[in-house]
């Protein structure tokens, strides 16, 4: 069997064989992944669309608590995929991080519908008024809440890494199948988000909460014996560093020893292995940029212990991401208001459509996912191509164009979203309609544009987000820099509890009335989505600032038989090797 049909990228199978790249990867493997990703979302939106209505309904907890419990669970969420994303890279890989991962989240969502079922763990109810919740009930369901946290945090940083790592970025016809994989593959997360919101919703609140997390379950359940399944056809990339943040650790502990040091004009001068050590050991080797110059000093070969320019340029390559990220957390922030405070709002609003039938207000949340799935096709199929052919870039726009277009979107809907309350401010007034059961006469489609549009921007940043930090991060981090995305939207949820929780108690010490206080009618929410698009459009400023000055990747992998290597960064692939190649947006 000749060399050139295996994998170009090295990767091996379970058993740390090179694979054959005609009967591995690819879709083909792809195709068992997808099934846990759509069940995955169902079982994460039917819980976080819907759990401030259990929590204010079932558990009788306050507008406050119950908006920061929300943030608090689906912060957590998000934010302990750093700690699996670190275990898959330095210790047990993607496969089984997921692997055991998934088995914790299945049992937290059996727990959770044990807590919602079983009525010696649920609050007793009669006519439709629940007793308060005992200590213990209350317990268990938030044990079970975290159970599943606790799993989302080895499943979320490695399902679609592990889906992106079956495409070889070294072969022109996969890495061109790669673009899209993303756009797909968030495309049936959609598809599992829009389940949740449509269907689980509603049977969540007229069938029963049991069934409506019963269902996800099973779902789980199959989908992961289909995942295992599939196992012969996966590839694994293999961990070419032993711990890749030890290597952050002691380049920037170099770079401090040697900070009295002087850096040579030519970075040429900086400490670099051969490139015979990159084709014995497959690795990449990342090429020099003028960015965070200080980190250079750890490459001084003058210096003790002197770190590779590799090393450096990797620990440059997590720095430029960390300031992106930190850009990321205002518009986690207004996404964090769709399971809160934009399902507060419908409660208030007419839901009716006539014989008897009401819209769960959660419901709404379905649009975000319409108009994702509508837009995703019109992006892959037309405004690439189209874009393409005016930059020349194989994305059509880099990847921080696509995420500054996605908070524009972001920041023009809580404009919107701030109308929207002001009308309806409004229509309170005239009416008189501002007790705390009062529904205002207005329809609740009133929301939908902000929805519409948020769903629209997710397919520009939601999207953009997670391909750039798997694309930009080093190649031994490459679960770690999924965890960008993961956390900055786990942080923005903490952040936006500590917003709420800080704004309700100034604007009571102040004012004697809080802006978000039980009752939505008599408070002043529009004041709150003023704030929110204050700090918006701030955060973007920012954000193009930062867009302007960062450095995308340029790496190459070293062959044999006499190929030229390619350098592989944002835009194209360059043949030869790198002279000057600082390509910005």
């Amino acid at each position: 069997m000749e060399n050139k049909e295996y994998t170009q990228d090295g990767s091996v199978d379970l058993r740390g064989r090179p694979v054959l790249a005609s009967q591995t990867g690819r879709w083909r493997a792809c195709a068992f992944l997808v099934g846990y990703e759509v069940f995955e979302r169902m079982a994460f939106y039917g819980i976080a669309s819907n759990l401030v209505v259990y929590l204010t309904t079932q558990l009788h907890e306050d507008t406050v608590s119950s908006v920061t419990n929300v943030n608090n669970w689906s912060g957590s969420v998000w934010i302990t995929p750093i700690l699996g994303a670190y275990i898959a890279d330095t210790y047990l890989g993607r496969f089984w991080t997921f692997t055991i991962s998934s088995l914790i989240y299945v049992l937290g969502m059996v727990l959770l519908t044990m807590a919602v079922s079983l009525k010696s763990l649920r609050p007793t109810c009669t006519n439709g008024v629940c007793n308060k919740a005992t200590p213990s009930q209350i317990a268990f369901f938030y044990a079970s809440l975290y159970v599943i946290a606790i799993g989302a945090g080895g499943t979320k940083p490695n399902i679609s890494t592990f889906g992106a790592d079956q495409f070889d970025d070294f072969d022109p016809h996969e890495k061109k199948l790669k673009v899209s994989f993303f756009n797909w593959w968030m495309f049936t997360s959609f598809m599992g988000a829009l389940i949740a919101t449509l269907g689980l919703v509603y049977i969540q609140e007229n069938v029963g909460w049991g069934v409506g997390y019963g269902i996800p379950t099973a779902g789980l359940m199959v989908s992961l014996l289909f995942f295992y399944i599939g196992t012969p056809n996966y590839r694994h990339k293999v961990r070419k560093t032993e711990s890749p943040m030890k290597e952050i650790i002691k380049v920037c502990s170099t770079a401090f020893r040697n900070r009295g040091l002087e850096l040579p004009d030519d970075p040429a001068a900086l400490y670099e292995l051969e490139p015979q050590h990159y084709i014995i050991t497959g690795k990449r080797r990342v090429h020099h940029t003028s960015a965070f110059r200080f980190l250079d000093k750890a490459a001084l070969k003058q210096g003790t212990n002197p770190r590779t320019v590799t090393q450096v340029e990797e620990t440059k390559l997590v720095l430029g991401m960390s300031v992106i990220w930190l850009a990321t957390l205002i518009p986690s922030v207004i996404g964090g208001q769709v399971g809160t405070f934009f399902v507060k709002q419908g409660t208030t609003l007419q839901r009716s459509l006539g014989h008897g039938f009401h819209i769960p207000a959660a419901s709404l949340g379905s649009f975000i996912t319409i108009s994702m799935l509508v837009s995703v096709p019109i992006y892959d199929r037309f405004f690439v191509p189209f874009m393409q052919r005016r930059t020349g870039n194989p994305r059509g726009i880099t990847l921080l164009q696509r995420l500054g277009i996605g908070f524009g979107f972001q920041v023009v809907a809580i404009i919107v979203a701030t109308l929207v309350e002001l009308k309806r401010m409004h229509v309170i007034e005239s009416h008189g309609t501002d007790g705390p059961k009062d529904i205002v006469p207005m329809s609740i489609f009133w929301l939908l544009p902000q929805y519409i549009l948020l769903g629209i921007g997710d397919v520009f940043n939601a999207i953009g987000l997670l391909e750039f930090f798997y694309d930009q991060s080093p190649e031994d981090m490459q679960s770690l820099g999924t965890t960008f995305f993961t956390s900055g939207i786990g942080v923005g949820n903490f952040l936006n509890s500590l917003l709420v929780t800080a704004v309700d108690k100034l604007t009571r010490r102040v004012g004697g009335k809080s802006w978000i206080g039980n009752n939505l009618n008599d408070s002043h929410l529009d004041y709150y989505y003023g704030f929110l698009t204050a700090i918006s459009v701030i955060n973007m400023v920012v954000f193009v600032w930062v867009s302007i000055r960062y450095n995308y990747k340029k790496e190459t992998l070293e062959v044999t038989e006499g190929k030229v290597p390619c350098v592989q960064m944002e835009g194209k692939a360059v043949d030869g090797p790198p002279s000057s190649l600082g390509l910005r947006v």
